[in-house]
């Protein structure tokens, strides 16, 4: 019997379940068969789509995270807790967006199964829980073991609890990685590693070595076991194996964090946040002279792309959280410290002073999307030595390798404007080595310069789950009126709007156990200190 395929966008229903109008999606005209369908497409239609966040992330974690600032009217979501347009779509985007993204890799791991194409069904494995990885951690229990079943008849599969989730991830995932064969066919169509499987090997155990840490709160002896099998297994070794996705305007693939971020509005009001920048001033740390940077005086020159602005470490300003340019009692004008602005008249720009992000960096139409980094692994290798875990190595040569690594990954945005040499991190690693005094005086630095290394990389999603972990930073929320969260730093996003209508059994469960559908409730994993 000839398998179907169905090469374009896959509704929500086909990926949880809901039955309206399941007859029509299921007699698509332009499916073709599985015998005539390469999978390995669908491999790099999965990674792009995955990797390529743009308001997903920009919305809600790269503020709540206090990475990122700003006073514009559609960023109040994340800067503020505060719901403004679109609040609802942002809320459904990672839903939407990464459950049809792990819907291609189940697929292509099913075609590929039929063509005895073993390497990539197994890496189907490892990118499916790459994928919902994110999806639990953002929403906490959600459809996984009866997810993807549309077509076997399973239109409203049971929401899995978190914990079963991660079990199955990490059980997954040991078998996925440790079935890959280099003597084996290697994928044709990968954005990532190019089919190379020693890399693959690397990325799945650094995987498993990160979902194995999400665990330290609430379940520590199997975070040990995993983690020390990730280390055996070999994880990344250096910054030639961090894990992006290399955009491409032309084709209709630019980077869509570089493409929001240049909007007019979004260009004028996002700037990095004060404690970002507070902390990299505070240690004297060199990413602080690529990463910023203040615009000419002036409304106009504020607006303009074209002109790069001034990244003297000297100047660098971040912006606090929580303020609007509405002219109340939240206006910027009325923070605490607050600069004041540049030009005057029609051409003033009220944030003028306050650092954007550096335009030839994050601002690249061409420029890579980071799902994981070399730097995040020996961060979370650095903490798992510290807690006495048997990773090899020492937590102190683990963080300056991560450290190290946080600051030389810039560069790979933009190659001569984002450069810090290895002299220059080396010598910020010796004058500022990882304080072993306590386990908590380690954990704190380790997790600050892992918020540092994600946020630096906008990799938003990965600093907000990790902050939830950690706890580090210590960050101080905002509590502007009429916020959605009492005043607290959303732990979790809502579960999509239309669950309640299309699968109100499984939905009512899972907010049953999690005690509420909310941007304040904790997932499993995410435990007070």
């Amino acid at each position: 019997m000839k398998k179907a395929i169905y090469i374009g966008a896959v509704s929500l229903a086909m990926l949880t379940g809901c039955t309206k109008n399941f007859d029509e999606l299921n007699s698509d005209p332009g499916k073709v068969t599985g015998d005539l369908y390469d999978p390995n497409y669908l491999l790099s239609k999965a990674e792009f789509q995955f990797a390529n966040t743009g308001y997903r992330q920009l919305l809600f974690q790269s503020m709540w995270t206090q990475a990122l600032s700003s006073t514009f009217n559609y960023y109040s979501n994340g800067d503020k807790y505060f719901g403004s347009s679109n609040l609802v779509s942002y809320q459904n985007s990672v839903w939407e967006q990464d459950y049809q993204a792990a819907n291609y890799v189940v697929q292509m791991g099913k075609l590929a199964q039929d063509k005895g194409l073993d390497n990539l069904a197994n890496i189907s494995v490892i990118m499916k829980v790459l994928i919902m990885e994110r999806v639990t951690d953002c929403y906490g229990d959600v459809p996984y073991s009866e997810a993807f079943k549309a077509q076997e008849g399973v239109a409203q599969p049971v929401y899995d609890t978190q914990e079963s989730i991660y079990k199955s991830m990490l059980s997954e995932l040991d078998a996925a990685v440790g079935a890959l064969d280099a003597g084996k066919a290697k994928p044709s169509a990968d954005l990532l590693y190019k089919g190379d499987i020693g890399q693959w090997k690397k990325f799945g155990y650094s995987l498993m070595l990160r979902v194995a840490m999400r665990l330290t709160k609430v379940d520590a002896a199997t975070a040990k076991t995993y983690a020390e099998k990730a280390a055996a297994g070999g994880v990344f070794a250096g910054t030639a194996d961090n894990a992006y996705v290399l955009s491409d305007n032309s084709t209709g693939n630019g980077n869509s964090t570089s493409s929001s971020l240049s909007l007019t509005d979004d260009f004028r009001e996002v700037r990095w946040g004060k404690v970002m920048i507070d902390f990299l001033r505070a240690n004297k740390d060199p990413r602080l002279t690529v990463i910023g940077e203040v615009s000419d005086d002036g409304l106009a020159a504020n607006n303009n792309p074209a002109l790069p602005g001034d990244r003297d470490s000297s100047i660098q300003i971040g912006m606090p959280n929580g303020y609007d340019l509405k002219g109340g009692p939240q206006d910027i004008s009325h923070a605490p410290g607050y600069p004041g602005g540049t030009g005057s008249g029609a051409d003033f720009a009220a944030l003028g002073k306050y650092s954007r992000p550096t335009t030839a960096i994050y601002r690249n139409l061409n420029g890579p999307n980071f799902i994981m980094s070399y730097a995040e692994t020996e961060l979370l290798l650095a903490e798992a030595a510290a807690r006495g875990w048997n990773v090899g190595g020492t937590a102190s040569g683990h963080y300056a390798n991560g450290v190290m690594a946080a600051m030389t990954s810039i560069a790979t945005f933009n190659a001569s404007v984002g450069a810090i040499s290895t002299t220059t991190a080396q010598a910020y690693v010796t004058a500022h080595p990882l304080n072993t005094s306590s386990l908590e005086a380690s954990l704190k630095m380790i997790n600050e310069q892992y918020w540092a290394a994600t946020a630096t990389l906008f990799n938003f999603i990965e600093t907000w789950n990790n902050w939830k972990r950690s706890g580090y930073p210590a960050l101080t929320p905002v509590n502007y009126p009429g916020n959605f969260s009492g005043g607290a730093i959303p732990r979790r996003i809502p579960y999509h709007s239309g669950e309640p209508a299309n699968n109100p059994t499984g939905y009512q469960d899972a907010v049953t156990r999690m005690g509420g559908d909310n941007f304040t409730v904790r997932t499993w994993w995410d435990k007070q200190p």
